[in-house]
């Protein structure tokens, strides 16, 4: 499965302190990066979302994980998931790209 996921803190927490003056929350989205990263697990990041390929357990584990280290940056935590789901297929972070740019290079 594929997972986009999106998560930033909001309120105050004990981490909020360290904020930037303008409200930037790239701290918070560090510490949640970092997670996924960590994983092992095929991922990209943009500057909306990160992406994670896995398997449900896995996938979501990690996105639960990434969420809980943004908890101490505010006092509530704001998620943001949409998944693809298709048994049987693997390797399609990419594969779903490069279909995409297969097919605008065909319009050329």
């Amino acid at each position: 499965m594929l997972v986009a996921f999106s998560v930033a803190p909001s309120g105050t927490g004990p981490a909020a302190a360290t904020a930037s003056a303008d409200g930037s929350v790239h701290d918070a989205v560090a510490a949640a990066v970092r997670v996924v990263r960590d994983s092992g697990l095929p991922h990209r990041t943009t500057s909306m979302f990160t992406e994670i390929e896995g398997e449900w357990d896995e996938v979501f584990d990690v996105v639960r994980r990434a969420t809980e280290a943004v908890l101490p940056f505010g006092s509530r935590v704001s998620l943001v998931l949409k998944a693809d789901i298709r048994p049987g297929y693997s390797g399609e972070i990419d594969a779903k790209v490069e279909r995409l740019e297969r097919a605008l290079g065909d319009e050329r």
